[in-house]
């Protein structure tokens, strides 16, 4: 039985924004919602007029009304909002007055810029003035290889005011992992610092810029912001480069708002791309609108004033999301480098010094302050804080506590998954619900999500697969170049046809909550029963001598081996002693299935450069198979560790 954490005060409840949506809805259609559960299944019963009730409940701003809020119910191929016209940039937009809009805070915590949302909507009005007479048009594509950081969200707006598809990734990706992404688009202009700053070092950006304009011819303009200096040198960017401060040096006042269909491109984003090229994912506008502004005004209780931060980059759909909380009206918080430098109280310190409402961060980031002995509730106030997002990965039952004793007592711990593929989440949180212990707390409003056995049978309280069996707004609206959507049907519709296939494995628990056991494709099949990664990391990570861990199936004897790997603290070597301690908590709390065969300290585990751990190329390796992709991963020299090993071959 799930431990309960939390009960949101009757204070809480009253005044949340979902308990004044719920009243709205059942003035407007007739109903007697009174829980969360209640609105949940009306909104997948009625998925039309529930969208349409988060259309006018949170305030779309559009330019044409809507003929029909859903077309051709079927996925894919279902149409939103037909006739509708309207503008992502003008609805992020909507607040013009003297209150903070974005906060940039440099690594280390210092505070380096911030603007007002009059200052905001003046500065996206010169840059789109720049692009116009850069030859941007509707449908072209603007990039940012950008820190996170006020420039980036000030292009990313005035991109999409006039129709343009804004993508980005993150400045540490190496030369083949960017053109990997914008070779396949190609950009018109591309938007870069000259350098970044990680873990106390600088890092330089435009000799890669340079790189990638000669290979990408369809680039015109490089907007290279000073960064790591004040004068950047720009002569190898062959005449296409122009500082920040020049390209906004026009007197343009007023942004042109291109009035768009809903489903018109918006954002293009990136698979991992660790077992090939990267997916490209195009978004629409009205479709990322309408689930961000549902996510942060229902799920995450967000309200104009608020301050919110999320630990990203620009690489991360979590950057996207995160900025869409300025159709809100809240303080954005933008931090660029590690979380760790100086020391693991950096974003604690910060939160405290912003004030903010709302701390996101990501599984491994929670873990990572446990293992370093930091007190945040103890050392900072944080008295502003009511929730904490965690996302990348399944927080472990240890993680939510950890929340509790460490953080505050009286939060909501929003444990929330879903991804890039729809820029959004399946699940998340309720803030007038309770929090227990290694849950999500329920699947998102108007998401039809359900846990199906590989017969398509819908279960609760057991592990199968997440799918969702009805359309929603945020479904990709195309890959890039994707002939006949032959990738984008075979990403999430050639296993259940009609249905969507996540690719997660997930309980559906009985109380509506949702646990996640980690991706299905890495799921382990030893004598044949299926077992999630995020089963053995919960136990094994739980461990205090365990910094981080990787498990996978090794094919051995007709069957399937679990295999462990481990980064232990520094200064600690495994021996036969940590060995059972480690197979003794994983039979404790799993069950015999669950137990490694073999269990082998590692230096490195390791990850994407959005920080998820491989098991599929570390499968590979320990195979003796190509991994092809290796540009993809934050760390590929960690690949290395896993070659050849002795102890894989009795």
């Amino acid at each position: 039985m799930a431990k309960l954490l939390w009960t949101p005060s009757p204070e809480r409840i009253e005044q949340a924004n979902l308990t004044r949506f719920m009243r709205w809805v059942n003035e407007q259609h007739g109903l007697d919602c009174k829980t969360y559960d209640d609105l949940y299944a009306w909104s997948v019963r009625d998925i039309p007029a529930f969208w349409e009730s988060v259309w006018k409940f949170v305030g779309i701003r559009h330019s044409t009304p809507y003929e029909a809020v859903l077309e051709n119910p079927v996925m894919p191929g279902a149409k939103w909002f037909r006739g509708a016209r309207l503008n992502f940039a003008e609805n992020l937009l909507r607040h013009r007055d003297d209150r903070p809009a974005l906060v940039f805070v440099r690594e280390g915590g210092e505070e380096h810029s911030r603007v007002t949302y009059a200052e905001l909507y003046g500065m996206v009005a010169k840059m789109a003035r720049f692009l116009k007479e850069a030859g941007v048009k509707e449908g072209d594509r603007v990039a940012g290889f950008m820190p996170n950081r006020i420039e980036t969200v000030v292009t990313m707006l005035a991109a999409t005011s006039m129709g343009a598809i804004w993508s980005s990734c993150s400045p540490d990706f190496g030369f083949k992992g960017v053109m990997d992404r914008f070779g396949q688009i190609e950009p018109k202009v591309l938007v870069t610092c000259d350098g970044y700053f990680y873990n106390g070092k600088a890092f330089d950006s435009l000799a890669r810029v340079a790189e990638v304009a000669r290979e990408i011819p369809a680039v015109e303009k490089i907007v290279v912001v000073p960064f790591v200096s004040d004068s950047p040198d720009l002569s190898g960017l062959g005449g296409k480069g122009v500082v920040w401060a020049d390209a906004l040096a026009n007197d343009a006042a007023e942004v042109e708002f291109a009035q768009l269909p809903f489903d018109h491109p918006l954002y293009i984003m990136y698979s991992s791309g660790t077992t090939g090229v990267p997916k490209c994912i195009v978004h629409g506008a009205g479709g990322t609108l309408l689930q961000h502004a549902k996510e942060h005004i229902l799920h995450t209780d967000l309200k104009p004033g608020d301050a919110i931060f999320y630990f990203t980059t620009c690489g991360w759909m979590m950057w996207n999301w995160l900025v869409s909380a300025l159709f809100v009206g809240a303080k954005v918080v933008l931090y660029d480098g590690s979380p760790a430098h100086p020391d693991m109280n950096v974003l604690w310190k910060m939160a405290e010094e912003q004030g903010l409402s709302v701390f996101g961060t990501s599984a491994k980031y929670i873990s990572l302050c446990q293992k370093s002995d930091v007190h945040p509730g103890r050392d900072f106030d944080l008295s502003a804080l009511r929730t904490v997002c965690s996302t990348g990965s399944p927080l472990s039952e240890d993680g939510f506590e950890w929340v509790y004793d460490e953080v505050k007592k009286d939060l909501q711990l929003a444990s929330i998954s879903g991804g890039t593929d729809i820029i959004s989440c399946f699940m998340l949180g309720s803030p007038i619900d309770p929090v227990y212990a290694g849950e999500i707390q329920k699947r998102g409003l108007g998401m039809k999500v359900e846990a199906w056995t590989d017969e398509g049978k819908p279960v609760v309280g057991e592990k199968a697969e997440l799918v969702c069996t009805a359309p929603f707004p945020s479904m990709p609206i195309y890959f890039w170049n994707d002939p006949g959507n032959e990738k984008y049907l075979d990403a999430y519709f050639r296993y259940f046809p009609g249905v969507w296939r996540h690719g997660d494995y997930i309980e559906i628990t009985p109380r509506g909550g949702v646990i996640v056991y980690g991706r299905s494709d890495a799921t382990l099949n030893p004598g044949g029963v299926r077992i999630g990664t995020a089963e053995i990391y919960r136990q094994v990570e739980a461990l205090d001598e365990v910094v981080d861990s990787l498990v996978i199936g090794q094919k051995w004897e007709d069957d399937v081996r679990v295999i462990l790997f481990v980064v232990l603290r520094p200064g600690l070597t495994l021996d036969e002693g940590l060995v059972k301690k480690i197979k003794t908590q994983i039979r404790t709390n799993c069950t015999p299935r669950h137990v490694p065969a073999k269990v082998i300290q590692v230096p490195d585990i390791p990850r994407t450069l959005n920080g998820k751990k491989v098991e599929i190329a570390v499968t590979k390796i320990v195979h003796g198979e190509e991994v092809k992709n290796r540009d993809a991963l934050a760390n590929p020299e960690a690949l290395d560790y896993f070659k050849d090993l002795p102890e894989l071959r009795t």
